[in-house]
């Protein structure tokens, strides 16, 4: 409770009385970064409920966990004692409870101000970037807990280490995701900062690709005196981002300061070894023989700024390998549904060009002897609308795309926008645009026209931060039909 105090004195609301329990409420709360906040505080004592617009897994686990959450836009539901309101810009701003409380002069903040309270006081490592930021947390946070430094985790997605995107620890160290949608990240006081890419996304927000850049130099210009940047070696604007300390990272340029060599693949996995600079002095070390048991190249890429970071805080190289050949990923990042020797299906968050090229490409790369079936759901009108072309040319390396319709999350249709944008823009002849109950139908058909040797000799990928998750299940049941 003390904890829970002193982030209240950090935001200017009155403590709660020792004899009281402190309470908070989420607008917004199963969404991936509301959900760990409310996990936090759930984890210290506080009294937290929320609501949200539809149940999910994430808020089926929340309710298990003792959290009370509905799912109807009222007022009669909502908790009046609470000391806190916290919501998501993905509330609407018409929403009824939302209004309630700010017309009834509760404090109402944004996730990022209760970040940025969690976070004023604690050593903190920070990773942003356009795409990779969410396995490069995780596996930050898994290095740091598995080899026993200890840490905070605040996730933007579920380890599956920990079946978790929050846990806590008595070590005064956060892992926080620093998220770029809304300028969230530069509230955040980093002493590691980790930037791996600066491709242009949230238009809506910056307007252009170089207000973009500029937040994540702006990011950089946040770090503690003495504090340590690591990028990605060759970003755009890279040499006016900032960081008392500056090392590079890249996954097989040995101009960078860290590298990986000798890179082999055995059964989905990679053996490698890590180049590192010495910080502070001329010369290199070698990290021998690490394994990364989870696909795509770019997640080699992603554990090599994550080693970094554990080498940086000088943690034993012997407890690094060993907690990273433990890592069992991040639901939703390169995911195995099904993996035989004749079928593979994999799941993805991949809902930028580049993440989908990473993606389709490291997949392809594993699995070069199949077919890649890639089913994407367009995420935003106004993402699908500016990066059309770059969608279009990535989803052409598959062999067959299949396309949902766009997700809107937070937006209003948009005159002309919609999946037909990319379809028309592809070279690709197998190619088409299903809602999701024709997609089950085709994926059924299909099953049944070649009945004996079924999705044999496929490799099937479902990517898209929309609702495409909710199909896993009803895609691995078809295809795994006997």
């Amino acid at each position: 409770m003390n904890n829970y105090n002193n982030i209240l004195k950090s935001l200017k609301i009155k403590p709660v009385a020792e004899n009281e329990t402190a309470a908070i409420y989420f607008l917004g709360i199963g969404g991936i970064g509301m959900s760990a906040l409310a996990r936090y505080f759930n984890s210290i004592g506080v009294r937290v409920s929320g609501y949200d617009k539809t149940p999910t897994a994430l808020t089926r686990q929340l309710t298990a966990e003792g959290i009370n959450i509905h799912f109807e836009d009222s007022v009669e539901l909502i908790d009046k004692a609470v000391q806190l309101v916290v919501y998501t810009p993905a509330v609407p701003v018409n929403h009824t409870e939302l209004n309630f409380y700010q017309q009834h002069n509760y404090t109402v903040i944004k996730r990022s101000d209760v970040l940025q309270a969690i976070t004023e006081n604690s050593y903190n490592v920070c990773i942003a970037g356009t795409h990779g930021k969410t396995t490069t947390s995780t596996m930050v946070a898994h290095i740091l807990t598995h080899s026993g430094f200890g840490c905070n985790a605040f996730l933007g997605g579920i380890a599956v280490n920990y079946d978790t995107n929050f846990w806590g620890s008595e070590k005064n160290v956060c892992v926080v995701e620093a998220d770029e949608y809304d300028r969230s990240f530069l509230k955040l006081s980093p002493d590691v900062a980790i930037i791996s890419s600066m491709d242009p996304d949230h238009l809506d927000i910056y307007g252009t690709a170089e207000n973009m850049e500029q937040a994540f130099i702006d990011f950089s210009a946040r770090i503690k005196p003495g504090g340590l940047l690591l990028s990605k070696f060759g970003l755009e604007r890279g040499k006016e981002l900032r960081g008392d300390q500056r090392l590079t990272y890249h996954l097989d340029n040995s101009n960078a300061d860290v590298y990986a060599t000798n890179i082999t693949m055995s059964n989905g996995s990679y053996h490698f070894d890590v180049v590192r600079a010495k910080e502070g002095s001329a010369g290199n070390s070698i990290l021998k023989n690490v394994v990364l048991n989870m696909g795509g190249l770019h997640n080699i890429e992603n554990v090599l700024a994550a080693i970094g970071v554990a080498h940086h805080l000088q943690i034993d190289d012997n407890k690094i390998t060993d907690a990273v050949a433990a890592f069992r990923g991040v639901k939703r990042r390169f995911e195995y549904i099904v993996k035989t020797e004749k079928l593979v299906y994999i799941d993805d968050y991949a809902h930028h060009p580049e993440e989908l090229r990473a993606l389709i490409t490291g997949a392809k790369k594993l699995f070069a002897n199949k077919k890649c079936v890639v089913v994407f759901q367009p995420h935003l009108f106004s993402r699908t609308k500016d990066l059309a072309d770059g969608f279009a040319e990535v989803l052409d390396l598959a062999d067959e795309i299949i396309l949902l319709p766009i997700y809107p999350a937070r937006e209003l249709p948009m005159e002309g926008v919609s999946s037909d944008m990319i379809i028309e823009r592809m070279h690709s002849e197998s190619k088409m645009v299903l809602s999701k109950e024709n997609l089950l139908k085709h994926l059924a058909q299909e099953k049944e026209a070649h009945v004996e040797e079924g999705f044999e000799g496929t490799l099937i990928i479902t990517a898209g931060a929309g609702d495409i998750d909710t199909l896993i299940e009803p895609i691995k049941a078809i295809i795994e039909k006997k």
